[in-house]
């Protein structure tokens, strides 16, 4: 009888010689796996309420967020759905296919999306919650729905939009009284999260919110020259501050007046300090497992700088080459921690799988 090898170590034995991840069925299947998961697993959960009184206290998760209570945190829960729903649309086969129709449909139904957006009104301070990570989150989740055409997905897409619209609320509130930019390299990072809501207003065709989103871009960013990458990553990051930046802009400038900012922006050593693959030292810790999504997040934002830079830009090659080393490393990783892991980063590595 064949002896099956473990996914982890297949992975491993593949992706040492630096060959590029292929999204397969197989590794998408294996990659679904972590949100079906989760999603209905209530604990451990990090519910980030703010508790107003004593009867607060007895409120569970999932009577918190009916949707999204799953996955050890909101944003996680999300971007699990999304994931999801980009597999059903990019990979028809999956032998999972059911499975994933089926939870998908439990969370997008309207009573619960309602209650959904009840949250950032019902309690004191909520809508805060989340700002500004699990919106862009939220909005991605809506895009990806907005570019199916499938009947479903148009039910979905429908069923969300009082959660949509509420996000969209709060944001238009929010960024006029953005004065800073966060630059920190985790979850409430501006420059990410700004990206995410500027490619779901081109999707929505709202040129009014993609207006607001590009002029504030470029108040917090256009004068900026020689970032310092070379400080970069902070103990926990998941995001590169300096390609998120990046990242952001190469979707709101020309492609000349990109180039003349992005050669300004980063030095030689900032340019090498990011290339340089993240150590990870304890891969089952829920804050150093970070830098495992760190890798997945400079694979996509190289990714899309390199496709933004002209074919003659000295850059340009080296960026693509230095996201594939990225994503190749990270793979493998996600099949090897624990739940600090597993509760988000197959999210993060189907999104830089798909952007390739």
């Amino acid at each position: 009888m064949k002896k099956l090898i473990p996914l982890a170590v297949l992975l491993t034995c593949t992706f040492n010689a630096q060959t590029l991840p292929k999204f397969t069925d197989d590794i998408a299947m294996k990659l679904a796996e972590k949100p079906l998961k989760c999603i209905n697993q209530e604990y451990p959960n990090k519910t980030a309420h703010i508790i107003n009184n004593d009867k607060e206290v007895l409120l569970s998760p999932s009577d918190l967020h009916p949707s999204f209570y799953g996955c050890f945190d909101w944003h996680s829960s999300v971007h699990g759905h999304w994931m999801l729903v980009r597999l059903l649309k990019s990979k028809p086969n999956l032998a999972n296919r059911k499975e994933i129709l089926e939870i998908l449909n439990a969370s997008f139904q309207p009573e619960k999306i309602k209650e959904e957006s009840a949250y950032f009104t019902k309690y004191a301070v909520s809508m805060n919650f989340e700002r500004t990570y699990g919106w862009a989150w939220v909005l991605k989740l809506d895009e990806e729905l907005i570019a199916w055409d499938d009947p479903q997905a148009k039910i979905w897409h429908q069923n969300l939009k009082p959660l949509t619209d509420e996000i969209l609320r709060l944001w238009k509130i929010y960024l006029p009284k953005q004065t800073y930019p966060n630059r920190t390299g985790v979850h409430s990072n501006s420059a990410f999260a700004m990206g995410f809501a500027i490619d779901w207003a081109r999707a929505k065709n709202d040129k009014v919110f993609e207006n607001e989103l590009i002029e504030k871009s470029k108040y917090f960013y256009l004068k900026d020259q020689k970032t310092p990458a070379y400080l970069e990553p902070d103990g926990s990051d998941f995001f590169s501050p300096s390609l998120e930046i990046a990242d952001l802009m190469r979707r709101i400038l020309p492609q000349r007046e990109f180039v003349k900012w992005f050669n300004h922006f980063y030095e030689k050593r900032s340019i090498a300090n990011i290339s340089e693959i993240p150590i990870i030292s304890d891969i089952n810790d829920f804050q150093t497992v970070h830098l495992v999504g760190l890798s997945f997040t400079r694979a996509w934002t190289m990714k899309g700088i390199s496709k933004s830079l002209p074919n003659n830009h000295p850059l340009k090659k080296q960026f693509a080459t230095t996201s594939d080393k990225f994503l190749t490393n990270a793979l493998p990783l996600l099949f090897q921690g624990n739940y600090g892991g597993d509760h988000w980063l197959a999210s993060f590595a189907v999104y830089a799988l798909s952007e390739e």
